[in-house]
């Protein structure tokens, strides 16, 4: 008989376990689920492509994010951590998955990119590993993998290594187009994410409240020939600390 939830970490990691291992991409499994997503380098998959997001390619273009230290959150094979370090970002990486870190080390050697990468969950390594603070924060396609509750995490996580003034962009799936649209309890119910969660523009902002919004919208949808990445079931915000 356990009687051992004393903290908001012991009800989060409670939480996890009512999840079934392997069946989303998020929990323990996570690491075996990703590399045999990865194995296949010539799958037919958009964001293999490496290319970096057409949102963050503006946001550069146009001035709004300027160079400094940047954390890729769920960097996969380095499209994203790439384009950053070619454009005089120092940059950390961190996946769960050692094939696409070893994809993602490959590239950064061909290009000749000092990216510092890191294996395992960005919630788990510390200060002495992400030690902060960044200028930005980028996440594409990481966030829509998180349950419900690890939302708590995840801002805790900002609040820690984000760099006042400074810079948070998001990428994730857009409620209609991609993602599942149940209620946040009903993910509890059915022990899975559904392959990933949808949101709105009024959910992002009511999550995020506490950071200043810069730019809420749809991402392009991007030519194949295009120097960049844009699919327009996704979402793409910036947003800034005070």
């Amino acid at each position: 008989m356990n009687r051992n939830i004393r903290t908001v970490d012991d009800v989060l990691k409670l939480l996890d376990g009512l999840f079934a291992p392997g069946a989303d991409r998020w929990t323990a499994d996570a690491a075996n689920w990703w590399d045999g997503f990865y194995a296949d380098r010539s799958k037919p998959v958009p964001f293999f492509v490496a290319k970096p997001d057409e949102s963050l390619a503006s946001y550069l273009t146009r001035g709004l994010v300027e160079p400094g230290r940047a954390l890729d959150l769920g960097c996969g094979p380095g499209r994203n951590a790439l384009h950053l370090a070619a454009h005089g970002f120092a940059v950390d990486a961190v996946d769960v998955s050692p094939g696409a870190l070893s994809w993602a080390g490959e590239r950064a050697r061909d290009a000749g990119a000092d990216i510092r990468f890191h294996l395992g969950d960005a919630f788990a390594l510390g200060p002495d590993v992400l030690d902060g603070p960044y200028d930005l924060v980028y996440d594409s396609g990481c966030f829509h993998h998180l349950p419900p509750h690890r939302r708590i995490s995840y801002l805790a996580l900002l609040e820690r290594v984000l760099a006042p003034g400074g810079h948070f962009a998001l990428t994730c799936f857009a409620a209609g187009s991609m993602g599942s649209e149940l209620p946040d309890a009903d993910f509890y119910r059915a022990s899975g994410l559904q392959g990933g969660l949808a949101y709105t523009p009024e959910s992002l902002r009511a999550i995020f409240a506490d950071l200043t919004e810069v730019e809420l919208r749809r991402m392009h949808d991007e030519p194949s020939g295009s120097a960049h990445f844009g699919e327009p079931f996704l979402w793409t915000a910036l947003f800034t600390s005070e």
